[in-house]
Order: structure tokens, then sequence, then C-alpha cells
């Protein structure tokens, strides 16, 4: 069984997952003028405690991709860029199309195909599965499509995601977009209902946390827990057991605190010759 991950949301489709000591990025964008605060940007002092970290682009959409990933320090941190065949390869990249497998170390990426552009990501790392949907999702637009064209979207979507039913997924990351009007979470739930992932976070909302918030407290399922991430640097802290999942969410200010204490109490902070060395406070081994 798979055991713990760290999720955290930056804005729009933008979430880092951390396994262990890999950091995965998917899809991150800063918003329209920089919307993204400034304290919750992605730093090179931050990705220098990680030993691999694979940096996602589903495909060029400005809502997707960020120039901003090439600023890394990319010579010195282990950053590999894996994007999709309609962007540039950049530095240390890789280009994935539908169909396609890489291998970066341990790490298993596969492409599948999307409803809009690019692929979607489904990710094996230390046997925990993570699918990220880029733009993949039933994109039909009920009050402005015609008969004809809502039944070819609802064909392709079924298309793209029947090879995703038949895999484990332990943390999928999803769009559920209101521009689409009525039935604007078809999609989504049958993602749920099809795939049933062991936990479903909404994403792609525009800038409408309530939309969010809203389906987590009606989507989950037997199988699905739903969770609204919808601050900057919120993060979600998983523990995966055979029949439970515990779910610890942090924001920002109190990501950063958690932080420092925890560098606060350290091992080294406890003198040898200390006769109360030998503490019971929580130490980071």
């Amino acid at each position: 069984m798979p055991g713990a991950a760290n999720v955290t949301f930056y804005h729009h489709s933008g979430f880092s997952v951390e396994v262990k000591d890999t950091l995965l990025i998917f899809d991150y964008w800063r918003g329209e003028n920089n919307a993204l605060p400034r304290g919750a940007w992605i730093e090179n002092e931050e990705l220098e405690k990680f030993s691999q970290i694979l940096v996602f682009v589903s495909h060029d959409h400005e809502d997707h991709f960020d120039e901003i990933i090439y600023s890394w320090d990319y010579s010195r941190l282990p950053i590999t860029y894996i994007v999709s065949d309609d962007l540039p390869i950049g530095k240390r990249g890789k280009r994935i199309k539908p169909g396609d497998t890489l291998q970066i170390g341990d790490i298993k990426v596969q492409a599948f195909s999307s409803t809009d552009k690019g692929v979607s990501f489904y990710v094996t790392a230390e046997g925990m599965h993570i699918f990220h949907a880029g733009d993949l999702n039933l994109w039909h637009w009920r009050e402005e499509s015609s008969i004809r064209e809502i039944v070819q979207a609802e064909r392709d979507y079924y298309r793209a995601v029947a090879p995703i039913e038949q895999l484990p997924v332990d943390i999928a990351m999803f769009p559920v977009d209101p521009r689409m009007g009525g039935l604007f979470d078809a999609g989504a739930n049958h993602f749920i209902m099809a795939v049933k992932p062991r936990l479903f976070i909404p994403m792609h909302w525009q800038n409408r946390p309530e939309v969010a918030l809203d389906f987590a407290r009606r989507g989950r399922t037997k199988y699905t827990e739903v969770l609204a991430l919808t601050k900057p640097r919120e993060r979600a802290e998983l523990a995966f057991m055979e029949h439970e999942l515990r779910i610890h969410v942090l924001t920002l200010a109190a990501a950063a605190l958690k932080e420092k204490e925890e560098k606060d109490v350290a091992l080294n902070v406890y003198a040898p010759d200390d006769p109360f060395s030998d503490s019971d406070l929580p130490v980071k081994l």
C-alpha cells in the first residue's frame, strides 16, 4: 500500500506533490499579472532539499505553462522537465505524447490523451499513483454547443478516460470549470465514478473557490474522498492506509510555522552533556 505524500496548491491547475525526497511539479503558473503572491512562488532554495525534481507541463496554454520554471537553477539542482510535444524542450527536458512512457530514475511517467491540447500525466513514484489531468475534461458547453457537438465531446472524453479506468489512482487533480454552464462538473463526476481515485482534488475552477468547495461537499463517494485546496500554498499532508485516508490541511502561514518548528526541534539542539537531553519532544530524524 502507498504511504505518505504532501500536495501543495499554487494557482489554477498548478500543484506540487512531495513523495519522500522526490518533488513533482505540475502545470505551475503564477496567474495573470502574477496573481500568485510573491511569498507563494516556488524558489530555488526550497528545491534544494529534494534528490529529484520532475517538472511537468501538460500543454502550451498560458494558464498551464509559466516560463519561470526555466529560471530555476537546473544546472545545480536535479530538475528534469517533462513537457507535451507541443512545447519546446528547453533545458534538461523530455517531450512526451499520448501513449509514451518515460522512466526517470525510479519514477515512471505515462502520458494519456487530453480532450484539449497536450497530454494528461500518470506518475508512479514510491508506490504512489498520481494523475494530473491537464485539460482533459468533458468540454460540452451545454448552452452553446449543438447536440452533435455535445455527443462528439462525450465520445472523445469517454475514449480518453477508458485506459485510465484500468489503473490504480491514489491522487487525482482534475478540472471543474464553471464556465461551461449546465452540467459543468459532468466530466469530474464521471471520472470519480469510473476511475475511483482515492483522493480527488478539483482544479481549473477559474478563481471561483466556492465552486471547488461546493464540489468537495457533494462529490465524494464510498471510494473517493474529495478535497478542495483553494488558497495559494495550501498544503494537504496525506497518509494512506489500507482502508483509511488521513488528511491534514495547512495554510501557507501554518505550513511555514510548522517547518520552522521542525527545524528548531532538531537533534543537534540537544547537548550531549545535558542531563535533560533525553526528551520526549518530537524530533526530526
